[in-house]
């Protein structure tokens, strides 16, 4: 019918050319816009509606090309991209910039007595756990109790971390001391993040296809995105290494860290060769698709 909307656009694509700097970046911007945060749970119910629908043939009336890519990102800002579950506020994309500038720009700045040390610590762990396990790289459950313990290690690890070396700084010349909050930021993500996606490296995270279709799980797979969100979220941490007065502290730590969430999370299809896949997967893919040579996957953030 004339005017309607064709059904030939991939959406399970970025709208932008991820082949360029450029169209990573439009894309990356779009998916931790913070303003995302503020929608209503009316509007992102009527996105997800609108994108699965869309997926399965269904065009609303006078739905326009422009309205179908801001409901697919709307979409991928609010829902896990393996369970579709709508994901905690505070650990959704949107969130990122917001609320590491505030607990980056505090923890910063509030290190110098033990007590803040461990609260502010406490803060950005806790946060940290929100969202690894919301942006968690797979759809295997975690049970409360395998939740629960995964967040006391993690948090208990990263203050006793953060402790030990703000200690150690003070036998340390004043140059050298002011690294100490980037060490214990980068040392703390080092042990947050693999306690609380522990499950993936047991049990593996999906790999599919160029096309999204799923091949298996493979707990190789999870060892590479674990690395790499550890690697990313300790270049977030790199604006530490320097100290100011307390407004301009806080002010240029949260621009740089804004910055830094936005350009430093991979803005890449994250993909590896089908011969880093444990063997017996690598079996099985080769029997059903012989062509596949590389194997996709979602790292998490």
């Amino acid at each position: 019918m004339s005017g309607e909307l064709s059904l030939n656009i991939n959406i399970k694509e970025p709208r932008w050319d991820q082949g360029t700097f450029m169209g990573r970046a439009q894309h990356f911007f779009m998916v931790t816009d913070p303003r995302n945060i503020l929608l209503s749970s009316e509007t992102l119910e009527e996105a997800r509606v609108t994108v699965e629908n869309y997926r399965a043939g269904i065009v609303k009336p006078g739905l326009t090309e422009d309205e179908l890519w801001r409901a697919k990102y709307v979409y991928d800002s609010a829902f896990h991209p393996d369970t579709g579950e709508k994901m905690f506020v505070i650990g959704r994309m949107s969130a990122q910039v917001p609320m590491n500038m505030s607990i980056t720009g505090c923890m910063l700045t509030f290190y110098r007595t033990t007590p803040a040390v461990v609260f502010w610590q406490w803060v950005n762990q806790s946060f940290n756990a929100v969202v690894n396990y919301t942006n968690r790289s797979g759809d295997a459950p975690m049970t409360v109790n395998q939740l629960g313990a995964a967040y006391v290690s993690a948090t208990t690890g990263a203050v006793v971390t953060a402790l030990g070396l703000k200690s150690l700084a003070k036998h340390l010349p004043p140059i050298v001391s002011r690294f100490v909050p980037f060490a214990a930021v980068a040392a703390a993500n080092c042990i947050n993040i693999p306690f609380m996606r522990q499950r993936e490296l047991k049990y593996g995270i999906p790999v599919t296809d160029e096309n999204g279709n799923r091949l298996g799980e493979s707990a190789n797979a999870a060892k590479q995105a674990i690395v790499q969100v550890v690697v990313s979220r300790i270049g977030m941490a790199v604006p530490a290494m320097g100290n100011s007065n307390l407004f301009a502290h806080c002010f240029v730590k949260s621009i740089l860290c804004c910055l830094q969430v936005v350009f430093q999370t991979d803005l890449e299809k994250n993909s590896m060769g089908l011969g880093s896949l444990e063997p017996d997967l690598q079996e099985r893919i080769r029997k059903t698709n012989p062509d596949i040579t590389s194997v996709y996957f979602n790292k998490g953030l």
